[in-house]
């Protein structure tokens, strides 16, 4: 029995015509229409004869059959469909009667019969059976499960002819809402809530079409090609990625689902993770967006490309999260993949941000449950040399408020992609394997997508930390690296290539990540780097004396630092040793080298709302292993002098210390004061403290208590809260409170000093007072 997937008069006699000529000759056959899957009517059921074929009593092989329309070959020889063809033409592979006809007689060889793979229908029959849990003798809705198999059978048929990009899922609403897992878990929700069943399920489908992706093949090409015209506005055309690490990544999707997690330093991170994914013919991910972002027209398209919309906060909508959990189930079951920003939003500080683990638990609560035998995580790291936000991030740092997503808000983004901003490099991290970290699967175990238990919080530190890894330096980013370690002071041209001197021989040593040749031991090579800061306003020159001279921009020092932030991370280690030999050369102790490794896992305690850090014995070796790099005999001078141990520190090339540390300890040190002065009797508001915390940074860095404009920054002041909240210094009390709170600030006043004390060692170095 063959199954006619037709859109058409046309479509159907073509498939008539080649059953005719393809049919074995002695055997029987019949032929039944199905809901077309292409220029769909609302509500199309099979036609009356098939549940009648269906009901005969016999087991007939079913094999379903459909046109696919091919588009043109472009002259050059290459697939991809023009902008104003897909704009004004529509789909070439899903034509209107008119053009099948022009299409037929024009270019024949562009109409094929597609054949999905044929089953038996008493084979069928026990799989909607053990589907939907009926009788075998019950046929009602039997026609529709075989007609919805066969669109499926012929959509993998038809993605061998046009290749994986479009693979994409069918009946995504018909499966989950009929599936029996879904039902079970609304009729137990209707039992707890008091609530009817029926208006449950009414609720779930609104839901569900408020959040699932529809996806269509026209939309697809559109977007890409939407994409590939924003990024290259300020980019160019070409990404610069591994070539061999995404036929890797391809390898493994055709085993299990992956679910990409990209860093989010742009608008931009989407549409140029899609597009490399796109020209390497991969489908298009399933991304979570927020809801924010479905407005008119974007969210429409957005949706039929791929993205799924979700709300910022569902705790108490019971209904909503069931829905969303079997959408991540049904996602995980079909192999689809997955992506969303582990970080949650956009950076504003340009630091990995701390991982949100909603959507991740969901993931593992699936893979436990034997969902698929496995799920692979996959880290990117998307590194920009500059990019358009930064204005935006350094405005939301000193207090303004966020503009709010709208077409408007989107025409402004679009129309700041016209400076050159350099190259987008892509880097993919070591696949994490969810079957290797969580153990085996069971089936049987009870749903809780809630669960963000310290194993789900573990993997995503571990995705953060492998994103950090393959994070590249850029030119960009150690060029600000270097003007920001050196104060308001202005550099020539050759002051700037021996200030990044020590930076690129250790970036070089340590063999880091890099986006290329840096070329910044050369003047041609900084001097580009220079410029293009300048372009957009980061850097200044002034050039009106013997020699031009180069600083940070006025009031540019957050933009500065956000690209300093990117490769903060390689520096992090060495510059707390530094801060740990300082207080072990003050220190009158036995065992100076447990006291050094003491005191560097008190500062990472200081600093862990900043960084990710390791655990802490590997910390504690990742120490020993820096200090080792600049001295491999150091735990023999350690036990030394207090000279020795000062020796040792100026082994150190280079200093890192008051690079990395000082504006986030200068941030500390404003919020200490600020809670100091704040009365301990009253509990503390976050929103006005933060706000009250702007102006006396603003007070500090006139009387120059604070030496970096870089720590007037809202974000800093966040993290420096979150801490103090860890430590109970806000709840409200009395003397101890205010004892504790003053005690918080000594010790990120000794801090402070311990920083100031490197940056005088680094400036005695760069007079040339110490080698």
């Amino acid at each position: 029995m063959f199954l006619l997937d037709a859109s058409s008069g046309l479509e159907r006699r073509v498939l008539q015509a080649w059953i005719e000529r393809e049919a074995p000759e002695h055997a029987g056959f019949d032929a039944a229409a199905i809901p077309p899957s292409r220029r769909r009517r609302r509500n199309a059921t099979p036609e009356k004869r098939l549940p009648v074929l269906l009901a005969a009593g016999d087991d007939p092989l079913l094999a379903p059959l459909r046109v696919a329309w091919l588009p043109a070959r472009r002259r050059d020889g290459g697939e991809r469909l023009g902008f104003w063809e897909l704009l004004l033409l529509g789909d070439p592979r899903d034509p209107g009667r008119l053009r099948q006809r022009w299409i037929r007689a024009r270019s024949p060889e562009r109409c094929q019969v597609v054949s999905g793979e044929p089953a038996p229908l008493s084979e069928l029959r026990g799989r909607w059976q053990a589907a939907c849990g009926v009788d075998g003798a019950e046929t009602t809705g039997l026609s529709e499960f075989v007609a919805r198999q066969a669109a499926l059978a012929l959509e993998r048929a038809e993605r061998r002819l046009r290749g994986a990009r479009y693979k994409v899922p069918r009946f995504v609403h018909e499966e989950i809402l009929s599936s029996p897992g879904f039902q079970g878990g609304l009729a137990r929700l209707a039992q707890q809530v008091g609530r009817s069943e029926a208006r449950l399920r009414r609720e779930a489908a609104r839901d569900l079409h408020e959040i699932a992706a529809t996806h269509s093949p026209r939309v697809i090409d559109l977007v890409s090609e939407i994409f590939r015209r924003l990024y290259a506005r300020s980019y160019g055309e070409v990404l610069r990625y591994d070539q061999r690490q995404l036929e890797e990544i391809a390898v493994l999707s055709q085993r299990h689902p992956l679910v990409f997690l990209p860093t989010h330093k742009s608008n931009l991170d989407h549409p140029v993770l899609r597009y490399a994914l796109y020209e390497n013919g991969l489908p298009p991910n399933h991304t979570a967006g927020g809801i924010n972002m479905n407005f008119f027209p974007l969210g429409p398209l957005m949706r039929r490309a791929g993205v799924f919309f979700i709300r910022r906060s569902f705790k108490d909508d019971e209904v909503y999260k069931l829905v969303l959990h079997h959408y991540i189930d049904y996602l995980v079951a079909k192999r689809f993949a997955l992506e969303w920003y582990i970080e949650g939003g956009r950076s504003r500080s340009g630091k990995l941000l701390p991982p949100r683990y909603g959507l991740l638990a969901y993931v593992v609560d699936a893979c436990r449950r034997g969902k698929s035998d496995d799920v692979i995580l996959v880290p990117v790291s998307i590194a920009y040399e500059q990019i358009t936000d930064v204005g935006d991030y350094v405005a939301e740092q000193r207090g303004a408020t966020k503009e709010r997503e709208s077409f408007g808000w989107f025409v402004r983004f679009v129309r700041r992609l016209g400076l050159r901003y350099g190259d987008i490099h892509i880097r993919f991290g070591e696949p994490l394997s969810l079957a290797r970290e969580l153990g085996p699967s069971d089936p049987r175990a009870e749903p809780d997508p809630d669960d963000t238990s310290l194993a789900v919080q573990k993997l995503a530190f571990e995705v953060c930390h492998r994103i950090n890894r393959v994070t590249p330096v850029t030119p960009t980013s150690l060029v600000t690296l270097a003007l920001l370690g050196v104060g308001e002071r202005a550099l020539s041209l050759d002051e700037t290539v021996a200030a990044l001197g020590n930076l690129e021989r250790l970036v070089r040593k340590k063999k880091l990540p890099t986006t290329g040749e840096l070329s910044l031991h050369t003047r041609e090579g900084v001097r580009g780097a220079l410029e293009a800061l300048m372009r957009s306003g980061v850097v200044t020159c002034f050039a009106e004396g013997p020699e031009a001279v180069y600083a940070i921009g006025p009031n540019q020092h957050l933009a500065a630092a956000y690209y300093r932030n990117t490769i903060i991370h390689f520096f992090l280690t060495g510059a707390i040793a530094e801060l740990a030999l300082l207080h072990v050369a003050e220190t009158k102790v036995p065992n100076r080298r447990e006291t050094l490794l003491e005191e560097a896992l008190r500062l990472r305690d200081l600093l862990k709302f900043e960084f990710f850090f390791a655990g802490t014995e590997e910390f504690r070796i990742e120490i020993a292993q820096e200090v080792a790099f600049h001295e491999p005999g150091w735990e023999t001078l350690i036990e030394g002098s207090d000279e020795e141990i000062v020796a040792l520190l100026r082994r150190f090339r280079p200093y890192s210390a008051h690079r990395v540390l000082r504006p986030f300890l200068e941030s500390y040190q404003v919020v200490a004061d600020a809670l100091v002065g704040h009365d301990p009797g009253k509990p503390v508001d976050p929103n006005a403290f933060l706000s009250g915390c702007i102006p006396l940074a603003k007070q500090y860095a006139l009387q120059r208590k604070i030496h970096s404009q870089e720590s007037i920054s809202k974000v800093y002041f966040q993290n420096a809260l979150r801490l103090a909240r860890n430590r109970g210094l806000l709840e409200p009390g009395g003397p101890e409170v205010r004892e504790r709170r003053a005690a918080f600030r000594v010790e990120i006043a000794d801090a402070v000093r311990r920083v100031d004390a490197i940056d005088a060692l680094a400036a005695a170095r760069r007079l040339g007072v110490e080698s």
